[in-house]
């Protein structure tokens, strides 16, 4: 049996974040009643001609520079034609040719099991508009909603021959790619709800061949991990079909996710059947420097660079770094604890490990539409202040920061009302040990014998006596001290 090498081209679909759509002044958001946000411009009724929204012009070209790309100073739109009830004018407005969309020629770099970094490159990324729903009646049949046409749509392409060679290679790209959309702004990432679509074009060939397999297209993937199952399903069914004697066929396949696996749809368009040609309707686009300056300077330090900076600077693994920069808003406020004088690393341990934990119970977070937490930077930087200065252990940290968690009062206010200041004075620490150390002459005994692992239970004893706040260090070097015969 031959071995295979898998290949993977990436479309990406999404939605940018403008108040209105791409055309027309029709509001853009998700949901609500069918048809009510169309004009005459969206549905393509004879006699409209449409404007081109600038915003969205602008949030494609961000995400073109942030992917390394090329910007086209000179850029038209196109009529991409086909016919399916979904699409109201018979053709959508699109972008096509190697140099022509807004950006082409970029690259997006993914980490690696290896600890490295792999460039996955970009080979174009266009403005077009989305098309409307398909839904199924409760009373049969079919309906059709408007209200998604028209909303401005961005794609990106991998580039070709695709970089992508595994599964998990094609689920990293989206997710890289999908953070970097959200951090820019320019987008939402909520595949769940469809305003970002991934749809990898799949296709194996024997080990050594030149020439790239019969590709088909996976639609209806809604989640990282359908990504991931649905490009391993399509490649051991390509693998099976060709070691049968069978032909694969250029085709677009849907995903099941209830059963993970695909199933044919259509037979697959060529690039021809499309017959593009320049939209009469709207004038080319040009971009001159200032504009694509001005453009750029919105774009913040992107994801991949601030985990590089939090571990050659701030000295944190890549796991930690990893989870912090996961999501913008648990970045900002590890950014804005670290700028008030905050230890990186003690910060970083207590955001991914209390505080999220807490986070989690709640339903709470740190900024956003959910509920936000009354813990803010200052709460984390005091209270990793009292435990480094040793004005409390880490287990009573534990008990004030669930404390700031509830009431959002300072943890130096919780530490003077409960009386849990940590004792370090070393007379009162070595008068406790003596009297622990009285208290079980047996237990001394079996230490000096050789039995040193009971010594936990002497310093346990000590922190029971002092009622947790003797400085557990101090406690272990005077105990340590008072055994020695």
């Amino acid at each position: 049996m031959p071995e295979y090498v898998l290949s993977v081209g990436m479309e990406v679909h999404a939605e940018l974040l403008t108040q209105s759509k791409m055309f027309c002044r029709c509001p853009v958001a998700f949901g609500g009643e069918p048809n009510t946000r169309v004009c005459p411009v969206c549905l393509g009724l004879p006699g409209t001609l449409p404007v081109p929204n600038r915003r969205a012009i602008e949030l494609v070209m961000k995400t073109a520079l942030a992917l390394n790309c090329t910007i086209a100073r000179h850029s038209v739109f196109h009529r991409k034609n086909y016919f399916y009830p979904d699409l109201p004018k018979g053709y959508q407005v699109s972008q096509y040719g190697e140099t022509n969309p807004i950006g082409y020629g970029g690259f997006l770099e993914i980490p690696t099991a290896e600890g490295g970094f792999k460039r996955i490159g970009i080979r174009r990324v266009h403005l077009e508009e989305d098309t409307g729903k398909l839904m199924h009646l409760p009373s049969g049949g079919s309906g059709i909603d408007y209200n998604r046409a028209g909303v401005p749509l961005m794609e990106i392409v991998t580039d070709f021959p695709p970089d992508i060679q595994s599964p998990d290679e094609a689920k990293e790209y989206l997710a890289q790619l999908r953070q970097i959309l959200i951090y820019l702004g320019v987008c939402d990432g909520r595949l769940e709800e469809g305003s970002m679509r991934c749809e990898p074009n799949i296709s194996v060939r024997p080990q050594g061949a030149e020439k790239l397999g019969t590709k088909t297209e996976l639609k209806n993937l809604n989640s990282f991990r359908s990504v991931q199952l649905g490009v391993q399903f399509e490649m051991r069914r390509q693998i099976a079909t060709l070691e049968q004697g069978g032909t694969i066929l250029q085709e677009t396949r849907g995903w099941n996710e209830a059963n993970e696996s695909s199933f044919a749809m259509r037979i697959k368009e060529e690039e021809n059947d499309y017959r593009y040609f320049p939209c009469p309707d709207l004038i080319p686009m040009e971009f001159d420097d200032p504009f694509i300056d001005r453009v750029a300077q919105e774009i913040p330090e992107l994801p991949l660079a601030k985990t590089r900076r939090y571990q050659d600077e701030l000295g944190l693994n890549a796991y930690d770094a990893g989870l912090l920069i996961s999501d913008q808003d648990w970045a900002d406020f590890f950014e804005k604890a670290v700028t008030l004088g905050g230890n990186p690393k003690l910060v970083c341990n207590w955001m991914n490990s209390d505080f999220a934990k807490l986070l989690n119970e709640s339903g709470q977070w740190v900024a956003g539409e959910r509920e936000r937490t009354r813990v803010t930077p200052t709460h984390l930087v005091e209270l990793v202040k009292l435990i480094e200065s040793n004005s409390i252990s880490g287990k009573m940290g534990k008990e004030v920061f669930a404390e700031v968690f509830a009431t959002g009062k300072n943890p130096q206010a919780i530490v003077d009302a409960r009386g849990l200041s940590q004792v370090s004075d070393s007379a009162a620490i070595e008068a406790w040990v003596q009297e622990v150390l009285d208290a079980h002459p047996d237990v001394v005994e079996s230490y000096r014998t050789g039995k040193q692992g009971v010594i936990g239970f002497l310093v346990g004893q000590v922190m029971k006596r002092s009622q947790g706040q003797a400085n557990p260090a101090l406690v272990q070097e005077s105990m340590r001290k008072a055994l020695e015969p």
